[in-house]
């Protein structure tokens, strides 16, 4: 996966803006203004994504290349190294998942919000 490939992908999920809150090189990918992916842009070796809490283990068994998430909450996040060794149809699989997941955990109006664009 390119950098590139992952801004359009996420660019194109409804209510999705991208920002650098935290330093020049880290991008981050919002849904109504909640994290759902983010990656740095110099490097651009692996991405972060939201996961369930029990899948997070699961896919961290099954995958060498999914680490708990570094800088972020081990228990609900996941790194992704971006070696080539997970196809680019899995993490597009594992940004979406990641994308619904902060919807779900959006309130309602911002939920409604969403839908009403």
């Amino acid at each position: 996966m390119h950098l590139e490939d992952l801004r359009i992908f996420c660019l194109q999920l409804p209510g999705t803006t991208e920002e650098t809150p935290f330093d020049a090189n880290t991008l981050v990918f919002k849904v109504m203004g909640k994290m759902f992916c983010l990656t740095n842009i110099e490097l651009f070796e692996s991405i972060n994504v939201k996961c369930d809490p029990v899948l997070a283990i699961e896919l961290r068994e099954r995958y060498f290349d999914v680490l708990p998430g570094y800088h972020m909450s081990k228990k609900h996040w996941n790194t992704v190294i971006l070696n080539g060794e997970i196809v680019d149809q899995q993490l597009l699989t594992w940004i979406k998942d990641s994308y619904d997941l902060v919807v779900k955990s959006l309130t309602k109006k911002l939920r409604e919000e969403l839908a009403n664009r």
